[in-house]
């Protein structure tokens, strides 16, 4: 497996643990914290973190989901470990993936701005391709962009986790119907280009298993820096 080679091993540690890098810093508004435990808004997006490695706060998790029985997601290169009053249900696994060069713009003058007012086609279509995990207010956490056919939005991708010179994209997918047309190619090279312009570096997942988008994700330039473990925690039944 080809690993994105980074000089600096504490960067590689801040990727390793995206969500704790973006809670306490770029993206603190959208979140809400107890002791080392972080998560976001639940109506933003339902990932969380008890804090880096070696330093977890599973007492503050416990009181930061209290009233959330559905849990929250985490999302890590190290292995998510079990803590007293917790479960871990939906285990999986997915790759962090970063640029190994420059990543082209492509023309696509179909591809939009989306705002708030595209909120409910934005869930509509996430609901229909399950991209991950996508609400209310996940347009919140950075730019999107959409293209739209026959009066109906029909691919999309955006900006999710940020911390200090990296942006995440996330959220690309493509209507059943117009696959295959090269949309969600064009979508997240211009997400990409996007985020380059700001002297930032774009990042992304995709779950292991999806072995399209990571092909896609190779053929743009990016490449699998690390496995992440992927889980969600949901308070144990007493």
């Amino acid at each position: 497996m080809l690993r994105h080679d980074a000089p600096d091993i504490g960067i590689l540690k801040t990727l390793d643990h995206p969500i704790w890098a973006a809670l306490p810093t770029r993206q603190a508004h959208l979140g809400m914290g107890i002791g080392m435990a972080r998560m976001y808004r639940a109506e933003t997006a339902h990932f969380g973190t008890m804090g880096p490695a070696g330093v977890e706060d599973p007492a503050g998790l416990a009181a930061l989901i209290a009233d959330y029985p559905e849990g929250v997601v985490f999302m890590q290169a190290d292995p998510i470990l079990t803590s007293a009053g917790f479960d871990i249900v939906d285990a999986t696994s997915g790759v962090q993936m970063m640029p190994t060069r420059k990543i082209d713009t492509m023309v696509s003058p179909g591809i939009c701005d989306l705002t708030a007012a595209d909120v409910p086609e934005m869930m509509e279509l996430a609901t229909l391709t399950q991209p991950g995990p996508f609400r209310r207010e996940t347009h919140l956490m950075g730019g999107d962009f959409g293209v739209k056919a026959k009066g109906r939005r029909i691919a999309m991708a955006g900006e999710r986790m940020k911390f200090p010179g990296f942006t995440e994209i996330s959220a690309v997918c493509v209507h059943p119907d117009y696959r295959g047309r090269g949309l969600a190619r064009a979508l997240t090279a211009h997400v990409a280009a996007r985020i380059s312009a700001r002297n930032e570096v774009p990042f992304l997942h995709a779950f292991a298993s999806n072995a399209p988008a990571i092909a896609l994700y190779e053929s743009l330039g990016f490449a699998v820096r690390c496995m992440m473990h992927i889980a969600r925690l949901v308070p144990a039944e007493r």
